[in-house]
């Protein structure tokens, strides 16, 4: 598999919906933290992350945005994420685009 042109749509395809929580963890493993130094970089205790990680707690969009400025990442991506499982969790059939 060539990784050029690869991004959200294809990895969806290939794996299942990307979640915030699904996408957090792939980021803290990535930067080989362990589940207690990225709760503490992001502020909150190790017991949330897990709950977010695991899809148990959808974070609001002003925490997914404040996560995002402490990861280095685009706020636009998690915001979206964000609503796109509270969506999800809704059983709305809708997607959130980023203009």
């Amino acid at each position: 598999m060539t990784t050029e042109n690869y991004g959200t749509k294809e990895m969806e395809r290939d794996f299942g919906p990307v979640t915030f929580g699904n996408a957090l963890e792939s980021h803290r493993k990535c930067e080989e933290l362990t589940m207690k130094a990225f709760a503490g970089q992001l502020g909150i205790s190790p017991q949330s992350l897990c709950d977010i990680e695991k899809g148990r707690r959808i974070p609001s969009p002003r925490r997914a945005a404040k996560i995002a400025r402490l990861i280095g990442e685009p706020e636009s991506y998690w915001i979206k994420l964000s609503f796109q499982d509270m969506l999800r969790q809704e059983d709305l059939d809708y997607t959130v685009s980023v203009a």
